[in-house]
């Protein structure tokens, strides 16, 4: 076991490529092998310091900032390495990385997840100096995915989605009939830890305005196949909007209709039934109007055709 009394703290000075980025995530990166709650742990404690003042994990960096990062040891046999995942890859330039994200596998480590997309992707990239999720995707689901290679990229990227000037559309497939064809879900979420330490997000007056179109494509009595538009971009908005609506996603383990979702498990629905299909933005520095789709899934797909001719 390494003797910490003698090791003695780091100064790292932020360079262009980190600016604006979060200080929480910036640790994260040049400390691997560290567990994600010992970061926090040393962030809130003050340990780490930023010109010489305590920070909040969300303190975004600034060039020419000074980071004080205390000695913590580095557990090689936890660390591990990331293992490499092909994913197919819908766009790239020099500033944009768009991916299509299969369901199940998560975009960063964290919650029982050693690795996830961004991990891979910084493993199997080591020469990129900028490799950074402008959102993120739900492990379930599938889709579209944009990772910034640049810092001035990601930046606006943030600005753009904080916005509403990015299109996001995804497909799912809920519960019952939808009544009508098109309707917008206004109900404001709130974010809350539950008993469990599990993120849970729920309708509450007092929570954040939040607004989900939803467009039917093809229904039955039992099922409906939707186009969802997100209009804001709330933690899970889309699974408890359908859900609070009467319609919950099929395969949501969290919100949806748990006895349904066992019976359906023999036809495949075997995960969450949400793809987010569309991307449409004007690239952040080129100022190009970028369309980007993908294809839905072979499960989704089967089951559509099985169950929504």
């Amino acid at each position: 076991m390494n003797d910490l009394s003698k090791a003695r703290a780091t100064t790292l000075e932020v360079g262009e490529e980190a600016a604006a980025q979060r200080i929480d995530n910036f640790l994260l990166r040049h400390l691997k092998g560290v567990p994600k709650s010992h970061v926090y742990r040393v962030l809130r404690s003050g340990e780490v310091r930023v010109n010489s003042g305590r920070v909040k994990p969300e303190y975004r960096l600034q060039p020419g900032d000074r980071v004080r990062v205390p000695p913590i040891r580095i557990s090689e046999k936890k660390a591990g390495r990331p293992k490499p995942l092909e994913l197919p890859v819908v766009h790239e330039d020099a500033a944009l990385l768009v991916l299509d994200k299969p369901a199940g596998v998560a975009v960063h480590g964290g919650s029982g997840v050693s690795f996830g997309v961004i991990e891979s992707l910084r493993a199997s990239r080591p020469q990129a100096k900028v490799l950074e999720l402008a959102h993120r995707l739900d492990r379930d689901t599938s889709g579209l995915l944009i990772v910034a290679k640049k810092r001035s990229a990601l930046v606006e990227l943030h600005r753009m989605l904080r916005e509403g000037e990015v299109e996001k559309v995804y497909l799912s497939v809920a519960r019952g009939h939808w009544e009508g064809e098109t309707r917008e879900l206004r109900e404001s979420l709130h974010k809350y830890v539950d008993a469990k330490g599990e993120r849970r997000v729920a309708v509450h007056k007092d929570g954040m305005e939040s607004l989900t179109r939803v467009r039917v494509l093809k229904k039955t009595a039992d099922f409906s196949f939707l186009e969802v538009r997100l209009l804001t971009g709330r933690t899970h908005q889309i699974r408890v909007h359908l859900s609070h609506a009467g319609h919950p996603v099929l395969g949501d383990g969290k919100y949806g209709d748990f006895e349904l979702n066992r019976r359906l498990e023999k036809a495949g629905v075997r995960r969450l039934f949400l793809h987010a299909s569309r991307l449409g933005f004007t690239h952040p520095l080129t100022k190009e109007k970028l369309e980007l789709r993908s294809a839905l899934p072979a499960d989704m797909k089967s089951f559509i055709d099985a169950n929504l001719s």
